[in-house]
């Protein structure tokens, strides 16, 4: 089923894995029922290296977002990537710094999206979207896929530059040897080509 923004988007939900209530637990200022869910596309968002991204969530039912307390948390970290609140952005990560911004042209219709900038493959993973207002809380998860096509090829370009650097040592040290050959080959010859010379004739003045 397509992800879709706004206040027409479709309903559905992701089985989440049990342990993501701890970490909301670290993040959230109180327990409640929520009256509206947060939803997530169902597919992995993949980004190359030095791309900006957009991490996309939304509320259902439709509701203005702006004045919710909205945080970007990082899974395996559980550390904020980005807190918004009032129309504020508060703390969060030093990783993150000056790489995040909540797209605030959408929250009047419950668009929650976050854009990170030049991402790394250390940005790889999952990220939680949460939301509290004074309807309760919801929260879901988004996964990212950074990858790096230079360290992907990394390992055959290793290989085929060893190989070449091997031929051109192995070449080198053949045309030494070569060389160090023919050059005592030469002495030889001149050394024999000297001793064959006939001796000059004796003096008849002795």
């Amino acid at each position: 089923m397509g992800f879709t923004s706004g206040c027409n988007h479709p309903s559905f939900s992701h089985p989440w894995k049990t342990r993501l209530a701890h970490l909301l637990a670290l993040h959230l200022l109180h327990l409640g029922s929520a009256q509206f869910r947060v939803v997530a596309p169902n597919h992995r968002v993949s980004a190359i290296v030095g791309q900006d991204v957009v991490l996309r969530c939304l509320l259902s039912p439709c509701k203005d977002a702006w004045s919710s307390d909205i945080r970007w948390v990082q899974h395996r970290s559980a550390g904020l990537v980005h807190h918004y609140q009032n129309g504020l952005d508060l703390e969060q990560m030093d990783e993150y710094k000056g790489r995040t911004e909540l797209l605030r042209d959408g929250l009047s219709d419950g668009n929650l999206d976050l854009l990170i900038t030049a991402v790394t493959s250390a940005d790889s993973g999952s990220y939680i979207c949460t939301v509290q207002d004074f309807d309760g809380y919801a929260y879901a998860v988004v996964k990212l896929e950074v990858s790096d096509p230079f360290c992907e090829n990394e390992g055959p370009w290793k290989v085929a530059l060893a190989v070449v650097i091997i031929l051109l040592v192995g070449s080198a040290l053949f045309n030494i040897f070569l060389y160090r050959k023919q050059a005592a080959q030469s002495r030889e010859h001149r050394a024999e080509s000297e001793s064959s010379q006939p001796l000059p004739p004796l003096s008849n003045n002795l």
